[in-house]
């Protein structure tokens, strides 16, 4: 079985700053902010959230399909997925523009300020979705705006179950988009706040949600996550980290964790504490797609 993870692939500038903004930022001068952070270190990873669900699905023995695009200095990035063993039909190169790019700071509080540049991104409404008898699972990530409305539409048409998980894209979306997003999908997947916000713009609430599909996933960061299924609500207890490096690309790591069970049929419950374990890894190192899965994850598969 294979999935389609519908979403962005991206170059990720991480710097940390050896302070913390809330120090930094006069909440009663905000009118006239002017700001500058000093960051020691600076560097560039492969990122955005089709590449770094992706490479997680990938590192458990899934088999992802990544539907996205690239400009054009995104060689590298092609030739990195093909090492991996990950198939890049379905990604696209657009010759007059740049990957995207994300220039994410990030505190001593594990808090972060980004700045995001969609570039190729916003040209991947022209990829086009269709049935396919090994594709069996899909997922909508943030992408580009008309990218996620008809990806979600050619899924929903092709009779093919995904995931909505509209995660930093959510905001672009007004109420009645929301709610034919969650009727067109299997699952949803947020974090707290893009909850509390699907909520707000639904006038639904997160038990109304999960009994219009087959689950909603709920993720709490460091506290779990929890799994809402026919209007009952479970908590996943989380995984401790051996240590908290860097939570850039945690979701995703979790999201491929839920893909993997779900292509496997598992119960949402269950699929919810792979996530948990790999969100929790994934923060222990520096950058999305630098680790590699210890017998911790790999003996429970």
């Amino acid at each position: 079985m294979a999935t389609l993870i519908c979403g962005s692939l991206a170059f990720d500038t991480i710097m940390n700053f050896e302070g913390r903004f809330a120090e930094q930022i006069l909440p009663e001068q905000l009118h006239i902010l002017n700001v500058s952070f000093l960051v020691p270190t600076l560097r560039r990873n492969f990122g955005g959230c089709a590449g770094n669900i992706a490479y997680a699905l990938k590192a458990l023995g899934g088999k992802p399909l990544p539907m996205a695009t690239l400009g054009n200095d995104g060689a590298a990035y092609l030739l990195r997925m093909r090492e991996l063993g990950i198939a890049t039909e379905y990604v696209r190169e657009i010759a007059d523009t740049y990957t995207a790019q994300a220039m994410i700071m990030t505190d001593l509080d594990n808090n972060q300020i980004t700045a995001f540049h969609p570039g190729a991104m916003m040209q991947a409404h022209s990829s086009q979705i269709s049935a396919r008898p090994d594709i069996k699972l899909g997922i909508i990530s943030p992408d580009g705006r008309d990218a996620m409305l008809l990806h979600a539409e050619q899924f929903h048409a092709a009779g093919i179950p995904f995931v909505f998980d509209p995660g930093q894209g959510l905001p672009m979306f007004g109420g009645e988009e929301l709610a034919r997003f969650i009727e067109q999908s299997s699952w949803v997947t947020v974090n707290d706040y893009e909850g509390k916000m699907l909520c707000e713009r639904t006038g639904w609430g997160l038990a109304e949600i999960s009994r219009r599909v087959e689950g909603l996933v709920v993720t709490l960061g460091h506290e779990g996550s929890e799994v809402w299924v026919n209007g009952e609500r479970s908590l996943i207890p989380p995984v401790p980290a051996s240590a908290v490096v860097d939570p850039t690309g945690c979701g995703d790591a979790y999201r491929g964790g839920l893909l993997y069970g779900l292509e496997r049929g598992w119960s949402l419950g269950r699929c919810a504490q792979l996530g948990n374990r790999m969100g929790s890894h994934k923060i222990a190192h520096r950058g999305a797609q630098t680790y590699e899965l210890g017998p911790s994850i790999t003996e429970s598969l």
